[in-house]
């Protein structure tokens, strides 16, 4: 008897057991494990403790997976989107109709609800600038239902840098950097005669020489003539866009440019300015991270590019720097909207901006910026971005005025025949388009 009690006894320790653990792995399955992806590599050890912090508060594991380089992570990103396989967030790296396309496709959430729920307490955290990239308006040429369909992560802006030290070595103020061209091409004689290196950049990427030309075409003809260019109302032909594509002749003559700029990518740029030799950059908000590592004793400052005319204001490219989606067809979907919401509130996004030298997107936070950002973060008022505005510019047409303004700095074209050739590429597109 004694016997069978003992074996009633270890069958119920061991149903006992069995419910335990049923329960327990049940309790397990129901707390998502998000995964996302990203290609930012300087932030991955960042990402890494903020995912083990948000799963010691919520119990919800976060992956992020970085793949690199940026472009071998769009690719991945579009195989995903045609396999229906994407992650529960993810980033996506390409002009505003790329953007549009994932959208139209049921690949991304709508966030406008959760981000205008509570009075807008989401959407209210985040510089407007910031969410202007990652929102369609109403009667977009995308044809996308309006609404906010990504979270920033961090803002970024692009404008000149200076070497404060070359500065005085040239026999210039530190403090006052060049207002405007004429005192820009100034300088380009001191650098010529003192046989230092000027100006450089990423120009071997034609998309940095044409965010120069944009910042510049802002100021010459202004907005509205700018985009009535790229609706095709307008020719490159016209007189404001000679004057855009002469003022890269006019750096070259005067030995502001540094040389073998144009085949520069932007990391032996960032090599070349963060050891000292060379006088200005051209470069993004990033660069201050990057600098840092690189020297962190550099002696610089922020600055508009100098203005070409006083018709306009200069204007910078600018807004949010790294963004994430929700898949809208994540099962964790709601649980995604939870994650971005708290990584992109004050204490995560001063985190960020601590630990990677980024600008915040969330303007509660902006006091926390590290003081080399500090002009980066003033200077967003005059920032606008292409995916910002109501049409885009064919690829195509991109590439010819990069290559054309790189022709120009070389020699090979003067600035009259490098506009013929952007605008028979710009109307042979156009035909194209309409077939």
């Amino acid at each position: 008897m004694g016997s069978f009690k003992s074996f009633s006894a270890f069958l119920l320790f061991i149903l006992g057991l069995s419910v335990l653990c049923g329960c327990s792995g049940n309790n397990s399955q129901t707390q998502p494990s998000l995964t996302i992806w990203h290609w930012m590599t300087d932030r991955q050890k960042a990402f890494d403790v903020l995912a083990g912090k948000y799963e010691a508060a919520y119990g919800v594991k976060v992956n992020f997976e970085l793949y690199a380089p940026s472009d071998a992570y769009s690719q991945k990103v579009r195989a995903a989107a045609q396999g229906v396989n994407l992650p529960d967030i993810f980033g996506i790296l390409g002009e505003k109709r790329d953007f549009a396309s994932f959208v139209k496709a049921g690949h991304i959430l709508d966030l406008t609800p959760y981000m205008r729920a509570q009075g807008y307490a989401w959407q209210n955290s985040f510089f407007p600038k910031a969410l202007a990239v990652n929102e369609f308006s109403a009667g977009n040429t995308y044809a996308v239902d309006p609404g906010i369909y990504a979270v920033p992560v961090d803002i970024m802006a692009i404008e000149m840098l200076y070497n404060k030290d070359l500065f005085r070595q040239l026999g210039l103020d530190p403090d006052k950097p060049p207002q405007n061209f004429n005192e820009f091409l100034g300088i380009g004689r001191k650098i010529k005669e003192a046989k230092v290196q000027g100006l450089v950049s990423g120009w071997g990427e034609v998309w940095m020489v044409d965010c120069l030309a944009n910042n510049f075409a802002f100021n010459i003809m202004g907005q509205d003539k700018v985009l009535a260019t790229i609706k095709g109302d307008l020719p490159y032909t016209d007189a404001d866009w000679i004057k855009v594509l002469s003022l890269f002749k006019e750096m070259q003559d005067s030995g502001v440019l540094a040389n073998g700029v144009v085949t520069m990518i932007n990391k032996n740029a960032e090599q070349v300015f963060a050891n000292g030799k060379a006088v200005f950059a051209f470069n993004g908000s990033w660069c201050v991270n990057v600098y840092k590592g690189m020297n962190p004793g550099l002696n610089y400052a922020a600055m508009l590019p100098p203005r070409a005319s006083d018709k306009f204001p200069m204007a910078i490219w600018g807004g949010a720097g790294a963004s994430f989606m929700v898949n809208a067809r994540s099962k964790n979907k709601e649980e995604a909207v939870k994650f971005l919401q708290w990584l992109s509130a004050k204490d995560q996004q001063a985190y960020l901006s601590e630990t990677t030298m980024s600008l915040p997107a969330n303007k509660y936070c902006l006091s926390v910026v590290p003081a080399a950002l500090a002009q980066f973060g003033r200077d967003m008022e005059h920032s606008t971005h292409p995916n910002t505005w109501s049409v885009s510019e064919y690829p195509q047409v991109i590439e010819a005025m990069g290559k054309g303004i790189q022709s120009i700095i070389i020699g090979e074209k003067t600035p009259e025949q490098v506009a013929s050739e952007v605008q028979r590429v710009k109307e042979r597109q156009t035909a194209r388009s309409k077939k």
